[in-house]
């Protein structure tokens, strides 16, 4: 190819209802996800228990990038962010895409998260950011004709296990995973009771699945230095594979008290971080045993592969949250990347009959098909989509009811500085 295409238009969409797009928690009530009891930091107050939609977890929703190039071919990228999202893009971040080449995937990283320095560097901003870099990940792709993890290095495995979360580890041994994550039910400020439920509760999981079955335990930012340790140590007979999120995102020193006490454990987090910077605190102090970036947060391909490289400098594996198969095509070609989460996003965890068949997808609807994993396990070939790039195409159905254009909602119109002067000549 002599020449080619350039960035010609960018469009952004929210979702309309609910089960499709990347916001996983953007689900009907009575869904595992929201209404089960997970601890959480808003189970401090206990007004917020019940539901994790009370205190609006699910209250961006999901957020769509279409990048169009000037051939006619086009990327797009899910994740969350909502009409918020839309508007950082349709106001700040266009300026840099139009007209540029989409292989310049480094210097327009660069560009979107300097420029939102001043209000970003982690969080909505940054989430936004990897959102668009995905959707440029997929049109050169498509314009290749190539799936992503062919153009970051290549396969280094041809088959990727999983692991499973959810609410029913029987379920997830018996779908064929290889271990099975739960949330923690109960936080510190439950007491003494909510020690003794959590610790009866991993109890029930551990005799349900034998003693032997990996089993993980997410406790989503929720915990103390303290209630982590005491926690962890009552339940050593337990045999516990490893403690995800113990501890609140921006408490690294925390973890260093953690392992100190219990160094024989492993503990995990990365989920809420951002950016090359946010783990490079992570993984100096080799307290974290297994960095648990999210492509669809952490600033996209373009930075979590940085993360990934840093990690490797450390033999720190790389286990993405979720994210489907942005995920997917990034860990069977990173080779410190061991193995890749599923989600469960079936309402009761319980996958329906026969449980070894086709698993829920983890964008919904959004998509007309969804590589999922097969018996724990996803073979690399069903990565090589025809369309390349992430091999994901929007279905017919999202496009005529789930999608609603961003720029609908972009209201009022932001001046633009510079676009006013070029009329101005």
């Amino acid at each position: 190819m002599k020449t080619f295409p350039t960035i010609k238009a960018v469009r952004t969409y929210i979702t309309q209802g609910v089960g499709s797009g990347g916001d996983y928690h953007n689900v009907l009530r009575g869904h595992w996800l929201i209404d089960n009891s997970i601890s959480v930091p808003m189970s401090k107050y206990e007004a917020y228990r019940a539901s994790r939609t009370s205190w609006g977890l699910n209250v961006l929703g999901s957020f769509c990038v279409e990048i169009e190039a000037s051939d006619g071919t086009t990327g797009f990228a899910t994740g969350f962010g909502g009409p918020p999202a839309c508007w950082i893009v349709e106001n700040h971040l266009e300026r840099f895409l139009i007209g540029a080449d989409p292989r310049n995937l480094n210097r327009l990283a660069d560009q979107m998260f300097r420029s939102t320095m001043f209000y970003g560097r982690k969080g909505l901003p940054v989430a936004t950011i990897s959102v668009v870099d995905l959707a440029l990940w997929d049109l050169i792709g498509k314009i290749r004709g190539e799936p992503v993890y062919k153009m970051i290095g290549g396969a280094i495995k041809d088959e990727l296990e999983f692991y499973c979360t959810g609410p029913e580890p029987t379920a997830t041994k018996e779908a064929g995973f290889w271990g099975a994550k739960v949330p923690l039910p109960y936080g510190p400020d439950e007491g003494a009771e909510g020690m003794r439920k959590n610790i009866a509760f991993l109890t029930k999981h551990r005799e349900s699945v034998g003693p032997d079955y990996p089993i993980m335990v997410d406790c989503w930012m929720s915990l103390t230095v303290q209630y982590a340790i005491e926690l962890a140590t009552a339940c050593l007979p337990l045999n516990i594979n490893w403690w995800e999120e113990v501890l609140h995102p921006d408490d690294i020193s925390g973890y260093a008290i953690i392992k100190q006490a219990l160094p024989q454990l492993k503990f995990t987090t990365g989920e809420h971080e951002y950016t090359k910077y946010g783990f490079r605190e992570l993984i100096a102090p080799r307290t974290i045993s297994i960095l648990q970036p999210d492509v669809m947060w952490a600033g996209g391909l373009t930075e979590v592969l940085k993360i990934a490289a840093q990690a490797a400098a450390y033999d720190i594996p790389v286990v993405p949250h979720a994210s489907g198969a942005y995920s997917y095509h990034f860990v069977v070609s990173q080779a410190n990347c061991p193995f890749q989460e599923y989600l469960c996003n079936a309402p009761d965890g319980k996958f329906g009959p026969g449980n070894r068949g086709a698993l829920p997808p983890v964008f919904g609807t959004l998509f007309e098909s969804e590589p999922t994993p097969v018996g724990g396990k996803l073979q690399v070939s069903q990565l090589d989509s025809p369309e390349g790039g992430f091999g994901l195409v929007v279905s017919q159905r999202a496009r005529q009811s789930v999608l609603i254009p961003g720029n609908t909602l972009v209201n009022p119109k932001v001046e633009r500085p510079l676009a006013k002067a070029e009329e101005e000549k």
